[in-house]
């Protein structure tokens, strides 16, 4: 496994990547500082979560949509119940034959 990269050159490398100059891609800041883009772009995320720049979005709607499913399979839940209820009732007010 290699050797991480010390503290102090992530943070010098996302500082570069975030004042680059316009055309500059994050490719060619890679390049220059001899890691991969996709490393660059793990650090600037990791960056902006640490630093409390964006918010991760993966995170925030994996949430809202795992509370939404539960809520669904609440309602689902209760709609069963109120279903089996009505059923049962409309059986228990007929007249005997």
């Amino acid at each position: 496994m290699p050797k991480a990269y010390p503290r102090e050159f992530r943070e010098d490398v996302v500082r570069v990547a975030r004042s680059r100059e316009e055309g500059v891609t994050l490719k060619q800041v890679a390049a220059d500082f001899g890691i991969s883009e996709t490393c660059l772009t793990n650090w600037l995320a990791k960056a902006d979560r640490e630093g409390g720049g964006k918010p991760d979005p993966g995170r925030q709607e994996s949430s809202e949509l795992r509370d939404a499913k539960r809520r669904i399979r609440l309602l689902e839940q209760e709609n069963e119940v109120l279903r089996r209820a009505a059923a049962y009732l409309s059986q228990a007010n007929l007249p005997p034959k």
